[in-house]
């Protein structure tokens, strides 16, 4: 990082930076957070608890496990970040049957939400989809475990500027990046620690050029983050929560496998919500 870097970009108001927290699912706080108006929910203990158990037996078991070198953590299914369209839809095909066998548990929290927020969508006239480009489809979900040492098991990021790569022109999720582009994650299995981080900035393009990261929006020093508000959310095995993936975030340090089902999503158009991993 350059000497006397300064981080640029929006910071949002107090009311809206917060997460709402719920012991039920409620589709229409997670339409809040799709449609910009607060920064995050939490329900908690709202995976079944077989249904936890089961997804984190397959996950562990699954022939298509692999491990992320890079930054530390075993998964199964695709990242587009850092890929070319092909490339990212190919893997997505390439691994779509072990995702999915991870995704078809009874009682699975994938397809609960999904399907809740398909009625909610749905009152509004919208639909909720997985993205798709030239009749391929994007990856289900992303089942991963992190495990990498130091203070952040997953170093502070943010969503947005993976959805500008030149490599992905033409693939719709890029028109996420006009919409809010949400993280979505279903904790199965959580050890100690593992919080997630938000701070209150959503970088702009001067800083990720300034940093090297234009179109990969990783990974920000955290000294870089030092003058802003941070969120410390506490994770636990049940939770499934959603938030704005346009401010940076992370993962701190965790003790033992934090595992989730995951995915991003946002509009393309008003009728239109996809996603992808």
């Amino acid at each position: 990082m350059q000497q006397n870097f300064e981080l640029t970009g929006v910071r949002t108001d107090p009311d809206f930076f917060r997460f709402e927290e719920r012991t039920a699912f409620d589709p229409e706080l997670v339409m809040d957070v799709l449609q910009g108006r607060r920064l995050g929910v939490v329900f908690r203990d709202v995976i079944p608890e077989d249904a936890r158990k089961e997804s984190v037996a397959r996950f562990w078991n699954s022939a298509g496990l692999l491990r992320r070198d890079g930054e530390p953590s075993y998964h199964i299914g695709s990242y587009h970040w850092n890929k070319s369209t092909d490339e990212y839809l190919e893997d997505s095909a390439k691994t779509a049957d072990a995702v999915r066998d991870v995704l078809d548990v009874p009682g699975s929290p994938w397809h609960a939400f999904r399907s809740a927020m398909a009625a909610e969508l749905a009152r509004h006239g919208a639909e909720i989809r997985v993205a798709e480009h030239e009749g391929e489809q994007a990856c289900a979900a992303l089942i991963r475990a992190w495990d990498k040492e130091g203070s952040f098991a997953l170093d502070p990021h943010e969503d947005e500027a993976q959805c500008k790569d030149p490599r992905q022109a033409g693939f719709e999720i890029q028109r996420a990046a006009d919409h809010e582009i949400c993280a979505v994650n279903m904790c199965v299995e959580q050890g100690v620690g593992g919080r997630l981080v938000v701070w209150n900035v959503r970088p702009d393009d001067d800083s990720r050029r300034a940093l090297g990261i234009e179109h990969t929006g990783f990974s920000y020093p955290p000294d870089s983050l030092d003058g802003f508000d941070a969120l410390h959310l506490d994770v636990r095995s049940g939770d499934v929560y959603v938030f704005n993936g346009r401010h940076v975030h992370a993962v701190d340090a965790c003790e033992g496998n934090r595992t989730n089902v995951s995915f991003l999503m946002g509009f393309v158009d008003e009728r239109t919500v996809v996603s992808w991993t």
